[in-house]
């Protein structure tokens, strides 16, 4: 097939890149273990955001409104991720007790859930974690008919057969990695040997085998949910190459990334910006209409919570990439109209006083957040600084943002109304636009001095 040698080309590319700078290697692995961890989580019905998911792995932070479950079911699959990446690093082999153990880590405790009784009726029925099914947990298709897993009688039996099935093909000569973890993956699903958690093992399962062999992980976007299943569903009559062919693709992508990242280019994603990301998402649920529609304490007191301090955090990390590039970087916010510093320092020092500075948010009509990154470190050329600035102003009726880096023109200006949230695309485009333009600027200075 065509696209395994693609994928094989990639991974060669990849290989030649290696080893990575460890710095770059955990900005890599950050982006794919999010991505994977929000993804496997929402195919299976988690109500996370992007942005939530990412404000609990990287701040703790919690999303108010949203069930407990879905909470640990993310932080469970992200410590069952930790669990692969050790296990492969201490070469530790797949056994029925490893995959028991990954099922217990990613589902976090026993739970009820619906079900159904045998004539249909509704009921609860208690999920357990690291154990076999007792009961059968066949499932109804959209055209009515019953498609059966493997009976609980027989799953001990089948998951001993798929570990043996494993090992043998791990053993084979020329063993191609792509094509073993699709069909783990395959046969996993068929087996469904969880009350729960099955899908999200299956493709914990599938990437342990490809980052085994040392690929990155597969991210099945859940966007893509309905092709997902399509291939899935073909192979249960013998066609297994669209699955084949439907996890090659999505590993292009991860590779893709991989080596972008090693070049040292930027790996975030088009679509990441389709993403419904929390940390700019309006919810102010509880103000009344006169309060959506001018400047008041409540108005302020979301806007500063849900959208200020987080787009802060944001414009601040995306600024820091550049860090390496100068030996003075310096981070200020700033009220021109009251001429005072509220806080400076360095990227990380200011960022542990954020939470402190929101307090005074409220009450101020504008202030800037500036980024300045001084003095080029290469000592053969002529020295030159940049500067990034965020700009907030709260007028009676609206409220504005500015992005812009004064040194490149890049310049991003919104303004909208209280009852109006600005356009999560427009404001993450922007921040990509100026880390674009930050990274033409430096290319540009030093080819002109080359």
């Amino acid at each position: 097939m065509e696209i395994l040698e693609k994928v094989g080309q990639l991974k060669a590319e990849l290989d030649s890149l290696r080893p990575l700078d460890p710095e770059i290697e955990v900005r890599i692995m950050q982006k794919l273990r999010l991505d994977w961890n929000y993804h496997s989580n929402k195919l299976e019905g988690n109500t996370y955001s992007y942005g939530e998911t990412k404000m609990l792995l990287m701040k703790g932070l919690t999303a108010g409104g949203k069930p407990i479950r879905d909470h640990e079911e993310i932080t469970g699959h992200d410590q069952a991720i930790t669990f692969i990446i050790d296990s492969i690093k201490n070469d530790e082999p797949l056994t029925e007790a490893f995959i028991r153990h990954l099922h217990k880590l990613t589902l976090v405790r026993p739970f009820w859930a619906d079900a159904k009784t045998a004539d249909g009726q509704p009921t609860k029925r208690l999920i357990k974690v690291g154990e076999y099914k007792t009961e059968p947990n066949h499932v109804e298709t959209l055209s009515g008919e019953i498609f059966r897993f493997a009976e609980p009688i027989e799953t001990p039996v089948k998951m001993q057969e798929l570990v043996e099935w494993f090992r043998e093909k791990l053993a084979q000569p020329g063993a191609n990695a792509v094509l073993i973890a699709a069909e783990f993956h395959y046969r996993f699903v068929r087996i469904h040997p969880f009350d729960d958690g099955n899908g999200r093992l299956a493709r914990l399962l599938m990437n342990f085998v490809l980052m085994k062999f040392g690929y990155p992980p597969v991210i099945i976007k859940n966007e893509d949910k309905d092709n997902y299943i399509a291939v899935l569903e073909q192979a249960d009559f013998a066609v297994l190459e669209p699955f084949v062919n439907y996890v090659a693709e999505n590993l292009t992508r991860s590779l893709g990334l991989m080596i972008r990242g090693a070049k040292g280019e930027e790996v975030e994603e088009v679509d990441d910006f389709d993403k419904e990301l929390a940390l700019l998402e309006r919810r102010i649920l509880t103000i009344n209409k006169k309060d959506t529609t001018i400047k008041s304490s409540s108005t302020m007191a979301a806007f500063t919570t849900e959208l200020v301090i987080p787009l802060i955090r944001e414009f601040l990390g995306y600024c820091r990439k550049f860090d390496r590039f100068y030996f003075n970087n310096e981070v200020l916010l700033i009220s021109f109209h009251l001429n005072k510093v509220f806080l400076s320092g360095t990227y990380g020092s200011v960022l542990q006083k954020l939470d402190d500075f929101s307090k005074e948010v409220p009450g101020l009509s504008e202030f800037e957040v500036i980024y300045n990154n001084r003095e080029f470190i290469n000592p053969d050329l002529a020295t030159f600084d940049f500067s990034s600035r965020l700009t907030f102003a709260f007028k009676d009726l609206s409220y504005s943002i500015k992005i812009r880096g004064d040194l490149s023109g890049v310049h991003s200006d919104f303004e909208q109304p209280y009852s109006k949230m600005l356009s999560t695309d427009d404001l993450y485009q922007s921040l990509n636009q100026l880390v674009k333009s930050h990274r033409e600027f430096i290319e540009a200075k030093t080819k002109s001095k080359s």
